[in-house]
């Protein structure tokens, strides 16, 4: 059985998306009332007009129903094999000339476009390619006067199958072209929160090793005090071992500077204040006492970090001009990070390259991969919002 090929690409909004369905359908339906208006279909007895009716509407169905119910590949087999039957039929039965319709021609090119682009080895293209240039075909009546203008239709039929499997062909390349940039992004996420857990677990060693040898040195003086360091030891072992869990199918680049951790409010005021420093940027940043006292993993932390900052570059890229407003606090055991925007005033231009919304990829990488959860749109007044969820390890009492 053929398997349609993975692509990651970005969904589009849902208003566009249904927009573009309701199109689609509308401009089928006009195909179709086309091709009732260019027969008397439904005023022949011998069924030779009506049929194609039929099959048009049957090839839009197939069109319309989704993977989930039916695959890609079975719905186009069925739509070319029924295709093909029913022109033989009509070819080899029919005593007077029938027609063939445009909405079932339609159909079978959208198929076959869709075929080129998702299945991995599209054999039924060629079956779909000859149900769509064989549609002519139906007119014939034996008379060698008609030949020509059958084959006529039937060629420049053909150019019409070329271009569509040469639009899949460039459809199915940006597909792969955008899924190998997707995995680059993730991949690149991956490294840098290695590099960062790699950090941690270097001080957090280096803090073990260091009161060990404490120990050792009041063993004979001050035995009561090797409790306590003991306990600071089984900590720090325990986060350690937290961190290396996390640390897996990833290398350390050797760049970037490791962070203390603990500096995480700290880092989240610059950022806003680094934003606000530029002209017509305004952002609040608003932290719960809750908040305050959760204590976080350290590469909870740099996740944190790194959600407040992408969304920040994307107010100013996307959205200049408009009011940013950064939210942190502590719901139950899960320390929550929101930001929104505000509509911009005017569109922003289109940055060079367009965009393709890889940034978005990569947090929900990073947040995922420390067990968080994100998401992401826009807002009913306009504006974006990035909203993140991460686990906390604790909460000191006096936040509780």
């Amino acid at each position: 059985m053929q398997n349609e090929v993975p692509t990651e690409t970005a969904p589009l909004p849902r208003p566009a998306h249904h927009a573009l369905a309701a199109g689609l359908c509308g401009i089928l339906l006009l195909v179709w009332l086309l091709d009732l208006e260019s027969s008397d279909g439904i005023r022949d007895v011998h069924g030779a007009w009506i049929a194609p009716l039929v099959s048009g509407a049957l090839a839009a169905a197939l069109l319309a129903v989704p993977d989930r119910y039916l695959p890609l590949h079975l719905r186009s087999w069925i739509a070319a094999i029924g295709s093909l039957a029913l022109t033989a039929t009509m070819l080899l039965t029919t005593g007077a000339a029938a027609t063939w319709g445009a909405l079932e021609s339609v159909c079978l090119l959208i198929l076959l476009c869709q075929a080129c682009r998702r299945i991995r080895v599209p054999m039924v293209a060629i079956a779909l390619t000859a149900a769509v240039i064989s549609g002519p075909l139906r007119t014939y009546d034996w008379d060698p006067d008609q030949l020509t203008s059958v084959l006529s239709f039937s060629f420049l039929l053909t150019f019409a199958a070329g271009g569509v499997i040469g639009l899949g062909c460039y459809l199915r390349v940006l597909d792969a072209r955008r899924a190998r940039a997707v995995r680059a992004v993730r991949e690149g996420e991956r490294l840098e929160l290695a590099r960062d857990l790699h950090d941690f677990v270097a001080h957090h060693v280096t803090g073990i090793v260091v009161q060990a040898n404490a120990a050792r040195a009041v063993r004979e003086t001050a035995p009561e005090r090797i409790d306590a360091i003991l306990a600071d030891i089984h900590d720090a072992g325990v986060e350690t071992l937290d961190s290396m869990r996390r640390l897996v199918h990833v290398l350390r680049d050797a760049d970037g500077r490791p962070r203390r951790q603990g500096e995480l409010f700290g880092e989240l005021a610059a950022l806003v204040s680094d934003f606000c420093t530029a002209d017509q940027q305004f952002a609040t940043l608003a932290v719960a006492a809750s908040a305050r006292g959760a204590r976080l993993a350290p590469e909870v932390e740099t996740s944190v970090l790194r959600v407040v900052q992408e969304a920040l570059t994307n107010a100013r890229r996307h959205a200049p001009g408009t009011v940013v407003t950064v939210e942190v606090d502590l719901t139950g055991d899960r320390l929550r990070v929101e930001v929104r925007n505000t509509a911009p005033a005017r569109s922003p231009a289109l940055p060079v390259g367009g965009r393709s919304g890889f940034g978005v990829v990569g947090l929900h990488e990073r947040v995922s991969a420390v067990d968080g959860t994100m998401e992401a749109g826009a807002t009913p007044d306009g504006g974006w919002r990035i909203a993140a969820d991460f686990p906390v390890l604790g909460v000191a009492d006096s936040a509780r």
